[in-house]
This record gives structure tokens, sequence and C-alpha cells, in this order.
């Protein structure tokens, strides 16, 4: 089964964190990489520009409007993610629980299985 592991990223903890911190988590995510890759449950990942970078088009009940930036406020955003194909949800957990953003005192890994998947040979 796919799930899609969505790292939510909150900038004033990630702005707070000492160079140790950030080092940890940037070269943690190369062997979480390696690791899920090995396994054979990695599909791909993506990361994502902020929420000010955003355009949001929004149904009216007619012609859609687009405005600039997030749909709402919010300190905690998706930044990014990663789609895994492995065999249940605990193993997903697992799998979200060996991101290093999960060991961030106020960062989060939301584990949400997919229910259709189309393109890019999926």
């Amino acid at each position: 089964m796919k799930y899609l592991l969505i790292m939510q990223v909150n900038k004033e903890i990630l702005d707070g964190l000492s160079e140790e911190e950030q080092k940890f988590v940037m070269e943690g995510h190369g062997g979480f990489m390696k690791t899920i890759q090995d396994s054979g449950e990695f599909i791909l990942t993506q990361a994502l520009g902020a929420p000010a970078e955003s355009t949001v088009v929004a149904g009216t009940g007619g012609a859609p409007a687009v405005t600039d930036g997030p749909f709402i406020e919010a300190k905690e955003f998706m930044g990014g993610f990663y789609l895994v194909d492995c065999a249940s949800k605990e193993r997903a957990v697992e799998i979200a629980e060996l991101i290093p953003d999960a060991r961030i005192k106020g960062l989060s890994i939301e584990v949400r299985p997919v229910v259709f998947s189309a393109g890019a040979g999926l």
C-alpha cells in the first residue's frame, strides 16, 4: 500500500535550530532516503516552496478566483513529502519515525494512505 509521509514544517522552529540540529536534519534526509531505497519502499520525494510563494485557485460557484499566498495563515505547513510503498500502516509509521524531522520538537510527519495513483509510472 502507498502512503504519503507529509513533513509539516514550522519556520519559527526551523529558524531556531542550532547549526548542529540543522546539520542533523539536512544530512539525515540523505541517510533516510538510502534506507528506504535499499528496502525497496521508496517511490519519490519532493520539497515544496514556502506558502508565501503560493497561488490559490478557489472555487466561487462561477469562474475560479486566483489569489496570491496561502489559503489560510498557519504556523505549520506542508514543506515536502515522501511517497512510500510498504506492507502496512504500521510500517509506514515506522518509516515516518526514521525521518529526522520527527526527532525535532515542533515538527511532525503526517502519515496518510494514498487511495488513488496515476501518472509517473505509479
